[in-house]
Formats: C-alpha cells, structure tokens, sequence
C-alpha cells in the first residue's frame, strides 16, 4: 500500500454512500452508530450478518443487551479511550460475530463508531489501516448529524423545563409543542430525579447522557440536568408502574457505578400521572422524596417513589399544623420522661416493634432482646403511656408522632 494512499477521499452524498463504500473496500458489512449506539448508516447488499446487527438494523439501535456485554467484555472502555481498531471476539449469547471496530473523533470526544462485521475473512493490517482512515473520513458527515442533534436537544430542554415549571397552560399547546419537534410520546409519566453528591461535570453528563440514551427498559422522553440533579421524563410500560421504575432507578445506579465508578446517587421520582400539565406535580413530589431522604437517611434508603413514602408524605404539613397549635401527644411525652430519667428505650422499642408490622421475633432480633424481654417492654410501655396495644388508631397516631419527632428534630 502506498503511504498515501486513501481509498475514502473524494466526496460521499451520504453516510449510507459511504457506509456501501467502506464495505466494498474491506469487503464485509459494515454499520455506523453514533455515540450512543444508534444506528445511523449501513452498507447495503451483504450477503450475511449475525442477529446483533439484524436486530440493530430492524430497531435502528444497537439492543441493550448487546451494549451491556461489550461493556463487560471490554470492546466499548477500550474504543472510548483509542483510536486505533478494536478487535472484538464473538459474543455467542447475544448472537454476536467477529468484529473489528474504531471509534470516530471530534477533538477529544467520541462522536461515533463504525462496526465491520468478520464474516468469513479476517482484516488484513493494511486493511485496519484503511478503517483507520474511514473513521476520519466519517467524522464532518457525523459531526454534521451531531450539531443537528445538539440544535434540537436545546429546544427540546426548553420545552422540559416549560413543563417542569407549569408554563405551559393546555393539555393542546404541550401536544402542538411535542409534534412541532417530531416528538411522540403518551402518558402515563413520572418525573425521575437522580441528585449526584456534587455538580455535574462535562465528562459526567456525557456518560450520563449515555445511559439515558442506550437504556431500554422504559422510554425517556425528555430529559435534563440542573446543578447537581438529572431530571428526566420516565413512560412506564407495564401494569407495575412503580416496580418498573424502581428496577431501572436500580439498574441505573448499578451501571453508574460499575462503568463510570460513580457510587454517591440518590433518587426521587414523583406520582404516576395521565396528563401532561401535571409533570410539574409529579416534579414536586419527586424534589420532596429526595428532601425526606437527606433528612432520614437509611430509614427511607428503599424508597424512591413519593406513592411509597406512606405517612411521610404529610409531615411538612403535620409539623406546621404541630408548631401552630401546640400540638402535644401525652403519651409520647411521658415516655420520652421515662426513658430520660431510667436511661430506657421504650420509644426506640415501640417504633421498632411498628416498624417491623409488630411482629415481635423479628422485632426482637433487631433489638437483640429475648422475645419475653419485648414482650415485657410493651406492658411497660401501655403501662406508662396509658396507651391501648389493641386500640390501632392510638397506636398509629404514637407511631406518627414519635417519627415526625425524630424528622423536626433532624430541621
């Protein structure tokens, strides 16, 4: 090969143009994705592909279930960080074939990849230096796909935070809105909230970004970042609305931390909802889950969504109503004196005994007490506080009060 020799200069009409003339020169199917794995040219005419690129061609994405195992064999960390050729062995689960991959550069950012399917041959070192030069070649029609798609994300986050920020009035304007930008979406939806332990950085919502992007497990419409918060539209599929959205809240957090090592996240998502105007609601109460879980901790650490957090939800207007009124609980006052003056934990062992569904072997587990020993401590307890153990409107109205305690003591 002569050291100047480029089979890919000259000018192509398209990326499908230039995806055809890639294949004719290494003589194999090739695919081009974008950043996040989206499938935005391939070559035409291949006399065989594997089902990872049939699926990726059909859906017009590469299936979650193929980026995942990249990820874990390697292929992606590597093409982030290089721009040489990537080998990438078969991968017989996901009905994936030998292949050779190189990433496409802006600058310092990877903007693309472009796939080269093995089929019955190997790639020559000459021929990796022609995907080499093919990656070049590829990145101002990329680049040009790239800024189209960053012009539209500015709208389309002006939208979102129109929405969050109840400025648009009519179910009908949202819809108009929503088809100008060739968008479809339908209810129901939640507002999700993840908070990071500081602001986000440039790098960060690029890898943010890319998992919002190569996720499906439920659709994400809209989505978008303030300080240290990623906010995004979540469209539950199932009957489960809240299952599913805490299997992906979950899965999210996982791949954070086993991919981009990002451990301190917290998340919050609002109501379920059926129409538009009410995302700036389901926004709210996902804001609210995430105050109650800087100010509980671990006592709230398995909630995520404001339909679980049960009587938590009216403590900010419980403790205004308390601080108006004066509002006191003789029993819990006098057990509170009690437990002061004996160096005693009778309000520990009633919250703990309501917190495990009053079952009393589990409650003496956590308390690391013999069950008659428990059972003792509640006689104390309807002793001292008056209360009736088989009365269960005084039993949740002492259980209330003791929690919101602990939450005005916590400011």
């Amino acid at each position: 090969m002569r050291n100047d020799y480029d089979p890919f200069r000259g000018e192509f009409d398209s990326l499908e143009e230039f995806a055809d003339r890639v294949s004719d020169v290494l003589r194999c199917p090739v695919t081009i994705e974008d950043a996040n794995h989206r499938l935005i040219a391939y070559s035409a005419h291949d006399d065989y592909t594997d089902p990872a690129r049939t699926a990726t061609i059909i859906s017009r994405r590469v299936p979650e279930k193929v980026i995942n195992s990249l990820w874990k064999q390697g292929a992606i960390p590597a093409l982030l960080k290089s721009r040489e050729p990537v080998r990438v062995p078969p991968i017989e689960d996901v009905g994936l074939g030998s292949r050779v991959a190189v990433s496409i550069w802006k600058n310092d950012e990877v903007i693309g990849f472009i796939w080269v399917l093995e089929t019955n041959r190997t790639l020559t070192p000459e021929e990796m230096e022609w995907l080499k030069l093919a990656a070049k070649a590829a990145k101002n029609k990329v680049l040009q796909l790239y800024m189209r798609k960053n012009k539209k994300e500015e709208r389309v986050q002006e939208l979102f935070w129109k929405l969050l920020t109840g400025h648009i009035a009519t179910e009908d304007e949202i819809r108009a809105h929503l088809a100008a930008m060739q968008m479809t979406a339908a209810p129901p939806f939640a507002v999700v909230v993840f908070r990071f332990a500081a602001d986000l950085t440039n790098e960060m919502e690029r890898q943010i970004s890319y998992l919002l992007q190569t996720t499906q497990q439920l659709p994400l419409p809209l989505y978008t970042t303030d300080g240290r918060d990623v906010i995004l539209l979540a469209a539950p599929k199932t009957e489960q609305p809240l299952r599913e959205l805490q299997r992906f809240i979950e899965s999210f957090a996982a791949k954070m931390k086993e991919r981009f090592h990002i451990h301190e996240v917290q998340c919050g998502f609002g109501g379920v909802y059926g129409g538009y105007r009410l995302i700036e609601k389901s926004y709210r109460e996902a804001l609210a889950v995430l105050a109650l879980k800087e100010k509980l901790g671990d006592e709230i650490k398995s909630v995520y969504g404001y339909a679980q957090l049960g009587i938590y939800q009216f403590f900010d207007f419980l403790l205004e109503q308390k601080r108006q009124g004066e509002w006191t609980n003789p029993a819990l006052t006098k057990l509170q004196s009690y437990d002061q003056k004996h160096q005693s934990d009778l309000v520990k062992t009633f919250e703990t005994f309501f917190d495990h569904n009053e079952n009393v072997q589990e409650t003496a587990d956590v308390l690391n007490v013999h069950p008659n020993t428990l059972t003792y401590r509640l006689k104390r307890i309807a002793d001292i506080a008056e209360l009736d153990l088989h009365d269960m409107n005084q039993k949740i109205k002492l259980y209330i009060d003791i929690k919101l305690a602990k939450y005005e003591a916590r400011g």
